[in-house]
């Protein structure tokens, strides 16, 4: 995917939402605290605390979630 798409997904639309992977992996993005861009990396705070690094050539998709996932 683009990083530019995903940098402006980041920080100028609605929050949360789900990276999907060409593996079919998901991770939510509850707020922008939970990922961080590089030049050609995405990193994503897991469920457990641990940081994932994804190269943006697999996420397929950038998935909505319902404003409930968000942390309070």
């Amino acid at each position: 995917m683009n990083m530019e798409f995903i940098r402006k997904r980041l920080h100028e639309e609605i929050m949360p939402f789900a990276v999907r992977l060409s593996d079919g992996r998901k991770y939510d993005v509850p707020h922008t605290d939970f990922m961080a861009l590089g030049k050609h990396v995405v990193i994503i705070i897991d469920s457990e605390g641990h940081p994932v690094h994804l190269d943006p050539v697999h996420i397929v998709s950038l998935d909505d979630l319902p404003a409930e996932t968000a942390p309070n």
